[in-house]
C-alpha cells in the first residue's frame, strides 16, 4: 500500500482578541485536518496585525515574511474572518493582500490550493455576506473554495468558556471543511506525483 500523503494545511484568521470565536472555529477545522494526517499551522490574530500592504514598499516585515513563506509552502488553506459591518475585517483583508507577493511564483497566488472559508459574526446577516466575500476573493486568487463554507452566528452558544465547540452542527461543519481541504490536497499531490512533479510544494500552472 502506498504511503499516505501528508499535506501541509495552513490556517489564517482570528481577531485582535486572543481566543476569539473566529480563532476557535479555525482551530476546530485545523484539528480535523490534523486528525486526517495533515501537518498544520495556525497564524492567528496576534501575528496578522501587519502594516498596510503596499506593493511599492521594498521588503517585508518579519511577520509578513513568515506569512508569505507559509502560504508559499502550503498545499491548502483555511481562512477565517470575523464579520465586521457586513464583510471581513480589515486585518484579514490586509493579510490576504500580502498574497500579492506570490504573483510571480510558478504557482501564483493560491493556484492549485483548496481553501476552506469560515466566517463568524454576531448575527446571520454579516455571517452570510462575509462568507460570500471570502469565497469571492479565493476565486480571484485562483484558489479552489471547498464545497462547504461555514458561517457561524456567534450570538448563539457555540463555544464553551474553555474554547471547545459545544454546538454539534457547527462542529460537524468546521470539521468537514478541514477534511475537505485535506482530501483535495491529497488528490492534487497524488496527481502531481503520478506526473513526476515534486510534491513538496504546489505545482506550476
Amino acid at each position: 500500500m502506498a504511503a499516505l500523503i501528508r499535506p501541509f494545511i495552513l490556517g489564517i484568521g482570528g481577531t485582535t482578541r486572543h481566543g476569539s470565536s473566529t480563532e476557535r472555529a479555525l482551530q476546530v477545522a485545523l484539528d480535523a485536518a490534523a486528525a486526517e494526517g495533515a501537518q498544520t499551522e495556525l497564524i492567528g490574530g496576534a501575528d496578522l496585525q501587519l502594516p498596510m500592504y503596499d506593493p511599492a514598499v521594498p521588503g517585508l516585515p518579519p511577520e509578513a515574511e513568515r506569512l508569505i513563506a507559509a502560504v508559499r509552502r502550503c498545499h491548502g488553506l483555511i481562512i477565517a474572518s470575523p464579520g465586521y459591518h457586513g464583510t471581513m475585517s480589515g486585518m484579514i483583508k490586509n493579510a490576504i493582500d500580502y498574497i500579492e507577493e506570490l504573483r510571480d511564483d510558478a504557482s501564483p497566488y493560491l493556484d492549485g490550493r483548496a481553501v476552506g472559508c469560515i466566517a463568524c459574526a454576531f448575527g446571520w446577516q454579516a455571517t452570510g455576506t462575509t462568507l460570500v466575500a471570502l469565497r469571492s476573493i479565493v476565486h480571484s486568487l485562483r484558489g479552489w473554495p471547498t464545497p462547504l463554507g461555514v458561517g457561524i452566528n456567534s450570538a448563539l452558544p457555540v463555544f464553551a468558556p474553555g474554547g471547545g465547540c459545544i454546538d454539534e452542527t457547527f462542529r460537524f461543519q468546521l470539521e468537514t471543511v478541514g477534511k475537505q481541504v485535506v482530501e483535495f490536497a491529497r488528490m492534487r499531490l497524488a496527481s502531481l506525483q503520478a506526473e513526476g512533479v515534486t510534491a513538496s510544494s504546489p505545482a506550476p500552472s
